[in-house]
C-alpha cells in the first residue's frame, strides 16, 4: 500500500507520544488527537474520526478487560487479607533471619519480590518499609542498602516480567499480536537476569559499607527527619502524608499510623491504618498468612508442570490469567466469610468494588494510549474506523515499516538494543507501563523485518520501559515510595541503581538475542 496522508499522521502522532513521554506528561490527550485525525484522513469523513476516538478505548478495553478484573480479583483478595492482619503475618517471620547485614539484604530482596511478583509492589514498600527494614537497620544493613534491594527486587524484578498478574506481558502480546503466555516466558528470563546481574552489581558496591549489629543503628535512622534527605519523600513524625509524592511515612516507633503506599508511577494509593491490621490480630489470620502464599505458589507449580510435562494441562494465555484470578476470588470469598461472618456478603462484594475502582485508576488511562496504537494495526483497524467487511483494513504501522525495509538493520542484537531503548525512552514519563502499547506495536512490525523473534522484541521493550519508569531509574517514579519508607535520597538511590541496572538490561538482551 502506498503511503497516505493517513500514514504520515500516525506516525507523526507516534512522534509526539514518544516526546510526550520524555517531557513526563500525560499522553491520553495526543493519542486521542492523533486517533482522531489518522482516522479523519483515511475515512475522509468527520463523524467516522469522532466515532474511531470512541470505538478506539471500546476496542482496548475490550481486549484488556481481562487485565483489569485480575487487578481487581488480586487488590480485592488483599484487602481481605489486611482485616485479617495476614499481610504483615506473611512476612513477620522473616525478620527473625536477619542475624547480620548480608542475611539482612538477602531477605529483604527475595520477600520484596515474592510479595511483588504475586501483589504488585504496592503492598511490599510499606510491608517490608514497616517490618523488615527497621530490623534489618539494626542488622546493620544501610538504609540504602535496603532500599536498592527493595527497588531492584520490586520495582524492578518482578513488576517488569509481571509473571503470575500477566498485565504487562498481556500488554505487550496483545499490542504485538502474539501470544501472552510467550512473552511472559521471555519476559520472566530477561527479569531474572537482569535482576540477578543488578543485584549482585549493587552488592558488591554497597558491600563494604554494611556494619556491625547494633541497636544503635536504628535509634540514630529513626532520628532522621526531613532535612536528613531531603529529595528523598517524607519522614514526617506522626505518619502525616508527604505533600506531592503520594507516600505517607511510618514512623518505626508504632501507634496509629496512615500509610499511603504507590505501587508504581501513575496508579492511585492504597490507604490503610496500622490499627486496622494490628488489632485483634486473630488468629485465624495465621491460618491465611499460610494458606495464601503456599496455594499461588501451588498455582505457579501448576502451570510450569503443564508447560514442560504432560502431567496436567497446559495453561497458557487467557488460561493463566483465569487460573490466578479464579484462585483469588476463592481465596477472597474464604477470607471474608472467616473475618465477618454474616456480612461476608457486603464485604466481599465493597472489596470486589474497591478491586475495580483500583483497577480502573491504575490502568485506565492506558486504554486511550492502547486504542491509538490499535488502530495502526489490520486486525483492528477495521472494527475501530467503522469499515465494512470487504473493506481492506489498512497496517498503518506495518505499511511504515515495509516502506522502510531496506533501511532496517539486519543485526539482531542492533535491533534488541534499539527497542531497549525506545522502551527505557517510554519508561522516562514515570509509568512502566504506559509505553508498552507502543513497544509491543513495534516489535509485531519490526520483527519480521528484521528477522528478530516478535515475542523476544516485546519482552525486551517490556524490560527497558518498566525497569526504567516503573521505579529504579527516574526519581519522579513509584521510586519516591521506597526512598520515603527508608528515609533516603531519591537521587542518591537513582546513583545508585544507575550502573547496575543498566548493566543487567544490556545483559540481559543481549542473552535474549543469544538464546531465543
Amino acid at each position: 500500500m502506498d503511503l497516505t496522508a493517513a500514514h504520515w499522521l500516525y506516525l507523526l502522532g507516534i512522534a509526539v507520544i514518544i516526546g510526550v513521554m520524555i517531557g513526563r506528561k500525560n499522553v491520553v490527550v495526543p493519542a486521542v488527537a492523533a486517533t482522531f485525525l489518522t482516522a479523519w484522513a483515511f475515512t475522509g469523513n468527520l463523524a467516522a474520526g469522532l466515532s474511531s476516538v470512541f470505538n478506539a478505548s471500546l476496542v482496548a478495553a475490550s481486549e484488556l478487560f481481562s487485565i483489569f478484573l485480575i487487578i481487581a480479583l488480586m487488590t480485592a483478595l488483599l484487602g481481605s487479607l489486611r482485616a485479617l492482619g495476614a499481610d504483615k503475618r506473611m512476612v513477620a517471620p522473616f525478620e527473625g533471619l536477619m542475624r547480620n547485614a548480608t542475611t539482612a539484604f538477602l531477605v529483604i530482596f527475595g520477600t520484596t519480590y515474592l510479595i511483588s511478583l504475586f501483589f504488585w509492589p504496592t503492598p511490599a514498600v510499606p510491608l517490608i518499609g514497616a517490618i523488615l527494614l527497621p530490623a534489618a537497620i539494626r542488622a546493620g544493613l544501610p538504609a540504602m542498602a535496603g532500599a536498592v534491594a527493595i527497588a531492584i527486587a520490586g520495582q524492578g524484578m518482578a513488576l517488569s516480567s509481571d509473571y503470575v498478574i500477566q498485565v504487562a506481558p498481556g500488554l505487550s502480546a496483545v499490542s504485538a499480536g502474539v501470544d501472552t503466555a510467550v512473552v511472559a516466558d521471555r519476559a520472566l528470563v530477561l527479569s531474572l537476569i537482569t535482576g540477578l546481574v543488578a543485584v549482585v552489581i549493587a552488592f558488591i558496591r554497597l558491600r563494604p559499607k554494611f556494619q556491625t549489629p547494633s541497636v544503635d543503628l536504628l535509634d540514630e535512622w529513626e532520628r532522621l527527619d526531613d532535612e536528613s534527605f531531603e529529595g528523598g519523600g517524607s519522614s514526617r513524625r506522626g505518619g502525616e502524608p508527604a505533600a506531592g509524592d503520594g507516600t505517607a511515612l511510618r514512623t518505626a516507633g508504632g501507634g496509629t499510623t496512615t500509610v499511603t503506599a504507590t505501587g508504581r508511577a501513575g496508579a492511585p494509593a492504597l490507604e490503610f491504618s496500622e490499627a486496622d491490621q494490628v488489632a485483634g490480630m486473630p488468629k485465624r489470620s495465621r491460618v491465611f498468612a499460610l494458606i495464601t502464599p503456599i496455594v499461588f505458589l501451588g498455582v505457579v507449580a501448576y502451570m510450569v508442570l503443564g508447560k514442560f510435562t504432560d502431567l496436567v494441562p497446559e495453561t497458557a494465555g487467557g488460561d493463566a490469567a483465569g487460573l490466578v484470578g479464579g484462585t483469588a476470588a476463592v481465596l477472597l470469598l474464604v477470607a471474608t466469610i472467616t473475618t465477618d461472618g454474616k456480612n461476608c456478603l457486603d464485604t466481599c462484594a465493597t472489596h470486589v468494588v474497591d478491586g475495580l475502582v483500583f483497577a480502573f485508576k491504575a490502568m485506565g488511562v492506558v486504554i486511550p494510549i492502547a486504542g491509538f496504537f490499535f488502530i495502526g494495526n489490520s486486525d483492528f483497524a477495521a472494527r475501530i474506523m467503522g469499515l465494512g467487511e470487504d473493506s481492506e483494513a489498512p497496517g498503518f504501522l506495518f505499511d511504515l515499516v515495509s516502506s522502510v525495509q531496506g533501511g532496517i538493520p539486519d543485526v539482531p542484537v542492533v535491533m534488541a538494543v534499539g527497542m531497549l531503548l525506545i522502551g527505557m525512552a517510554t519508561g522516562l514519563d514515570g509509568s512502566g507501563f504506559s509505553g508498552l502499547p507502543l513497544t509491543g506495536s513495534l516489535s509485531g512490525a519490526l520483527g519480521p523485518a528484521s528477522g528478530v523473534d516478535v515475542e523476544t522484541l516485546a519482552a525486551i521493550g517490556q524490560m527497558g520501559s518498566i525497569w526504567t519508569g516503573g521505579g529504579t531509574l527516574i526519581a519522579w517514579s513509584s521510586l519516591r515510595a521506597v526512598t520515603g519508607f527508608a528515609r533516603v535520597n531519591v537521587v542518591d538511590l537513582v546513583r545508585h541503581l544507575f550502573l547496575p541496572v543498566v548493566a543487567g538490561l544490556v545483559v540481559s538482551t543481549v542473552v535474549a538475542v543469544v538464546i531465543f
